[in-house]
């Protein structure tokens, strides 16, 4: 049951200096009423809830030993930042989290001071926060703090490693906060969470070492080169001792930990023991997702971002979904354990989103079949070329924004050998309350130009399994299908599994005066609008086209449209510049057709956060718009 009481301490906080104002022994009081606030705000609007809740304690500490915004805090993956968030100057606005106009899903430095940098995509953090603290050095800031806060899984990202082994070799004194919750969104996988699992360093001996580094630096007897000296001398004498290796000290960076995460006063005391010390060092904490919420605690995959619920209950309201279609990854899920059983050679691949792509369905089933690589896009997509390589068929499936991370895999390692295999790439287009860090927008346009591949985006549930059909056939290289987060619009979408021709878009209707061409589920918007013209007697004939694929294109079909139309409308859920809409203009150009083209999409500027509807109306290809285009 959560308590209603008046958050007497937390009502005095506005900024992190207001928090710095009250004792040490207050913190706790600070942490319970927090984590009230939060799980009373998300109840009633719904966000990303076990994560902040893991790491309150962490939170409250940062700002209460660090003199931010001064010193430089720099989140992985903003699914723990609520708290921060509240903290720092943004409590009376918490309830527009993710709505339009309010505060933003994710901390970004054109929000707050206190959001050092984006941080929507995992595992960036170590590698921003060495460049500030190496700028810190170079601008002579001799005061300023810098500390990475990585988690959630994102130190199974290569992007992590590869901050890791410059900040073993570049001079600075950064800190790293490991938050070892073993979970990303679903349970984290791979050596490196089991390595860190079984990581163990006695504390008592990490605070003598401690005390002992800082009175021979007093004296004089620590030079940086001695220090590192004996640095390696005690991890290859601990090594030997305890028969384990620590990587992080192997790569000259001190390690403490693993410590217990949620004691926010012995917090505050290791926080204050390691501001000050030189050279980079890691602390590591293993805390609970979803602590100090017991159905968070106990489903924290679920309570990742659990929609509205009852906070006295934990009951989640869920709303009846009987008799309606089914969300895009789930027929996905469906069909990929379907076109399974049929076919031997298919295996599936994700990073680190089985339950958000509904791979787990398969898994459920085919645990020997499925792979869940964890929060590394770019190895999933090399992984599976290697698969392909050599006769299996992948289907890969990552999020379309995540993509953007595996870019080279999938031209270097994918295209250029055209290896067969499927990507399909969910949450495409505008995700709506998630922002600008997750909409999958630049796939169309970043995917075009690459030789080998076929670009495709069903209109409808049957349209995508279908496309999954075609796509494990043999005889071609990589197969891309995109398709948007959330329902499509079919109940009966159990269709028969059949071929598409590849690169054969198909007439939905046909018209005289405006031609206009879709790809993907908008043209369902395009469908109704339509019909809504007709039943009102309006007299414009508009033609429909869904374009399927937009690579290759359809030349029957764009040769029939470019003799036939002086006026065309193209539409996207993606980056208007550079994807279909430009694809087609420049077909008609190169055949010497010269209609007037008008292309819609996302315009040249990220879109904020809001209801997908909100989000399209700004963009200006929502449904009024469209139809006002046709209209002329």
């Amino acid at each position: 049951m959560i308590e209603n009481e008046n958050l007497r301490l937390l009502d005095k906080i506005t900024f992190p200096k207001d928090l710095r104002q009250l004792s040490i022994e207050q913190l706790p009081q600070v942490c319970k009423e927090l984590r009230e606030t939060i799980i009373n705000e998300l109840s009633v609007n719904p966000g990303h809830l076990a994560s902040s809740l893991g790491t309150v304690e962490l939170t409250v500490a940062l700002h209460y030993v660090f003199a931010t915004p001064t010193d430089r805090l720099v989140w992985d993956v903003g699914h723990q930042a609520y708290g921060h968030k509240i903290l720092t100057g943004r409590k009376e606005i918490f309830s527009t989290n993710r709505k339009l106009n309010g505060v933003r899903p994710f901390p970004s430095p054109s929000e707050s001071e206190y959001d050092t940098f984006a941080c929507g995509h995992a595992s960036n953090s170590i590698s921003a926060a060495l460049g500030m603290a190496v700028a810190a050095k170079r601008l002579n800031k001799k005061n300023q703090h810098t500390v990475a806060i990585i988690g959630d899984g994102s130190m199974s990202g290569g992007l992590a490693f590869e901050g890791l082994n410059n900040v073993s070799s570049t001079p600075n004194d950064m800190l790293i906060i490991l938050n070892d919750n073993n979970m990303s969104i679903d349970r984290s996988v791979g050596g490196m969470e089991k390595y860190l699992l079984q990581l163990d360093t006695n504390e008592t001996y990490n605070k003598i070492r401690f005390k002992a580094s800082q009175w021979l630096h007093s004296k004089g007897y620590l030079t940086d080169k001695r220090r590192q000296m004996i640095i390696r001398l005690n991890n290859a004498i601990k090594s030997a001792l305890s028969s384990q290796q620590n990587v992080f000290e192997g790569m000259n960076i001190r390690y403490f930990g693993p410590f217990e995460g949620h004691d926010v006063i012995e917090l505050v005391h290791m926080l204050r023991r390691l501001k000050d010390m030189k050279g980079p060092k890691m602390l590591h904490l293993h805390t609970i997702k979803g602590k100090g919420y017991a159905p968070a605690e106990e489903q924290a995959t679920v309570w990742h971002a659990p929609g509205k619920f009852d906070p006295a209950t934990g009951t989640r309201i869920v709303s009846d979904e009987s008799n309606t279609p089914p969300r895009y990854q789930d027929v996905f899920g469906e069909t990929l354990l379907e076109l399974a059983k049929m076919n031997d050679k298919i295996v599936g691949v994700t990073p680190a989103m089985p339950t958000g792509c509904s791979m787990n369905i398969m898994m459920a089933e085919m645990s020997d079949r499925t792979f869940d690589v964890g929060i590394a896009e770019g190895h999933a997509v090399t992984f599976s070329a290697g698969m392909a390589k050599d006769g299996l068929i992948p289907f890969c499936n990552i999020y379309s924004a995540f993509a953007q991370r595996a870019y080279d895999n999938i031209i270097h390692d994918t295209a250029l050998l055209n290896l067969p295999v499927i990507f399909c790439f969910d949450r495409a287009g505008l995700v709506g309350e998630d922002g600008p860090t997750h909409h999958g927008v630049f796939d169309l346009a970043a995917l075009q130009p690459v030789p080998n591949l076929i670009i495709s985006s069903p209109m409808d549930e049957c349209e995508l399994r279908r496309l999954m059909y075609t796509a494990q056939l043999p005889n071609h290289g990589p197969f891309v299908i995109r398709y948007p987060r959330g329902k499509g619009t079919l109940v009966d979408w159990r269709c028969a599994l059949e071929a598409v021709e590849i690169g054969k878009g198909r007439c939905l209707t046909e018209g005289e005066d405006v031609a206009v061409i879709t790809l993907g589920p908008l043209g369902n918007d395009v469908q109704q609008i339509i019909k809504e013209l007709s039943s009102e007697g309006n007299n414009t004939s508009v033609a429909h086209y869904d374009l399927r694929f937009l690579k290759p294109l359809d030349e029957q079909l764009l040769h029939e449209v470019g003799k036939k139309f002086k006026r065309i409308i193209t539409i996207e859920d993606a980056v208007k510049d550079g994807g279909m809409g430009s694809s087609i203009t420049c077909w008609m150009k190169d055949h010497n057709y010269h209609p007037t083209i008008v292309r819609m999409g996302v315009p040249d500027s990220f879109i904020e956060h809001g209801t997908v509807d909100e989000l399209r109306k700004i963009a200006g290809y929502d449904k009024a718009a469209i139809k006002q285009e046709i209209l002329g």
